[in-house]
């Protein structure tokens, strides 16, 4: 069957290369375009600024929690959802108010006679640690020189990561030089101020 129609089959693969050279060729590229178009063509400005809204307040504000009623048909007819909403509230409802715990007597500010120490001078005590301990209510040197093991213990609970700070620097032993006056006995022992 080849052999009498082989002018056919030859001319049929050449229509196929020549169709496919044109699809490769022609199909490849894109139109070649003059022109192309932008957004402010058609006459329109750049976007200006909303300034009313930028100084607009915000449209919500979180006030704290707040006692929200359940449905009526909260308890009877209610999906899993709502009694687990209406426990809940329940729950916080019952909570008894938040106690501040009572701090111990070295810290109460009575024992702050006069005005407050600088207690930058204690070596390890910097300013983060400084801020930390006057919001503790610590603001003199006979507070920390009265301290016990109780007290730095509960006061390592309070500073986070400075844990352990005030028994490695000593800060005990140098408010009790820097309490008394003894500036020699200090820098003997911790260095010049």
């Amino acid at each position: 069957m080849v052999q009498a129609n082989w002018l056919i089959f030859v001319a049929a693969l050449l229509i196929g290369i020549l169709v496919a050279y044109w699809v490769f060729v022609h199909g490849s590229k894109p139109a070649r375009r003059d022109y192309r178009p932008d957004v402010l063509d058609e006459g329109a400005t750049p976007a200006q600024r909303n300034q009313t809204l930028i100084d607009a307040p915000p449209a919500a504000r979180f006030e704290g929690p707040v006692h929200i009623d359940p449905p009526a048909m909260a308890g009877t007819m209610a999906g899993i959802g709502e009694l687990i909403a209406v426990a809940a509230q329940e729950e916080v409802d019952n909570l008894p108010p938040p106690q501040t715990p009572a701090r111990p007597a070295s810290t109460k500010k009575a024992s702050d006679a006069g005005k407050a120490d600088d207690l930058r001078k204690i070596k390890g005590l910097g300013p983060k640690m400084l801020t930390l301990l006057q919001s503790l209510g610590i603001t003199r040197y006979q507070q920390i020189a009265s301290w016990t093991d109780a007290d730095l213990d509960e006061l390592d609970t309070k500073l986070g990561s400075f844990a352990g700070r005030p028994r490695r620097d000593s800060w005990v032993e140098q408010a009790k030089f820097l309490a008394s006056g003894d500036t020699g006995g200090y820098e003997a022992k911790f260095g010049k101020l």
